[in-house]
């Protein structure tokens, strides 16, 4: 196996000029290549092929180059005066909320088990597992599964209206087709 020092040696100046060209600061780059150095010597041994030694160390470096620019966007903190108003979108998740419960009750008993326990109880997927005695796949399966067959359920029971991030903005029930709304 290669030693930390020999990769130094060979590849130093070449993931430098590849950092160098992709972080305008030299310091910064000096710094990205010495946190790039760290994760390799503290990864070697988890390198099983040494003919892809070339291809591990630059991905580190492309990662190490993603961290950092990742690391200078910046975050706002939300104003104090923030809050949901309960007007039209809060009157109209009330009367879809309403629509749920018999279509949660309309499942097939493994799927109503886990959206109930998901949903309503709020409980993790980890503990549906445990709850149920599934494995964790199969618990989240399950909730995914029920989830679909309500969005199913949904669609056929009612036409939506969503705003352009995706929320619900109006429904209206189909004529014969739903007795829930």
């Amino acid at each position: 196996m290669t030693s930390t020092e020999k990769i130094w040696k060979e590849y130093h100046d070449n993931l430098r000029r590849f950092i160098q060209a992709r972080v305008s600061d030299k310091s910064v780059a000096d710094d990205i290549l010495q946190e790039v150095f760290v994760k390799i010597h503290s990864g070697l041994n988890t390198l099983k092929d040494g003919t892809r030694l070339q291809s591990w160390l630059y991905q580190i470096a492309r990662n190490t180059i993603v961290d950092y620019y990742r690391s200078l966007r910046p975050t706002e903190e939300l104003p104090e005066n923030v809050y949901i108003s309960e007007t039209e979108d809060g009157k109209v998740l009330s009367e879809l909320a309403d629509c749920m419960r018999p279509m949660i009750d309309e499942l097939p008993q493994s799927y109503r088990q886990a959206i109930i326990l998901s949903e309503i109880e709020g409980l993790t997927q980890k503990q549906i597992s445990e709850k149920l005695g599934l494995s964790l796949p199969g618990a989240k399966s399950r909730v995914q599964r029920g989830k679909l067959k309500l969005k199913e359920m949904l669609l056929d029971c009612c036409h939506f209206e969503f705003d352009r991030r995706g929320g619900v903005v109006e429904f209206n029930p189909k004529r014969g087709r739903c007795n829930k709304c």
